[in-house]
């Protein structure tokens, strides 16, 4: 993907509301924090993992853009860690509520039933752009900080691995992070 222009940072959080089929995608950009691709391309990529992974449909998913300052503020307040990270996932779903399909869009999701118009939220999902960037700039992208690709495929990552922790996908043994990084490329290939 090419190299797509930094947006001026917004002066106050800017929030767009991205419907993509059963799902609602809630983009905030936080004021201050220039994003180096478009925030639908963002909302895009959340759906596409939500739907390989089968999520309770209708649901909506927050998507928040922020910096290093609040990542970290953020990490020591429920991770107990110091420093930022660059991503941090806050599932509000057990992950028994996702069925665990590998890559197939022909199976729907369960079927949450619903008043009509209503959603389940399924949780949010915090991304420091600014740490996002600055890995890209170094060279340290992908999951296995050896990626050299751009801020916007950063981004794109991140939103992917964090909407798989938000439906219960985790990464603590070499088991579960090997599906996790495989499902993830091939939803990043898809998106291309």
């Amino acid at each position: 993907m090419g190299r797509a222009p930094m947006s001026e940072p917004p002066a106050t959080a800017v929030e767009r509301r991205h419907y993509l089929g059963p799902w609602r995608i809630d983009v905030t950009v936080r004021p201050g924090v220039p994003v180096p691709t478009s925030a639908a391309s963002l909302a895009r990529a959340a759906a596409a993992a939500l739907d390989v992974i089968g999520a309770p449909r209708p649901a909506s998913l927050g998507l928040i853009l922020s910096n290093d300052r609040e990542l970290a503020a953020l990490n020591a307040e429920h991770m107990a860690e110091t420093g930022p990270t660059d991503v941090l996932s806050f599932p509000l779903l057990p992950p028994e509520a996702f069925a665990r399909r590998v890559w197939t869009r022909t199976s729907p999701g369960a079927e949450f039933k619903l008043p009509p118009g209503r959603r389940i939220h399924l949780g949010d999902i915090v991304i420091s752009v600014q740490r996002a960037t600055a890995q890209a700039r170094a060279g340290r992208g992908g999951q296995t900080r050896d990626v050299r690709w751009s801020a916007s495929d950063e981004l794109r990552l991140l939103v992917t691995h964090g909407v798989l922790h938000v439906c219960g996908w985790d990464h603590a043994t070499p088991k579960e992070e090997a599906a996790m990084r495989t499902l993830e490329q091939r939803l990043l290939k898809a998106g291309q």
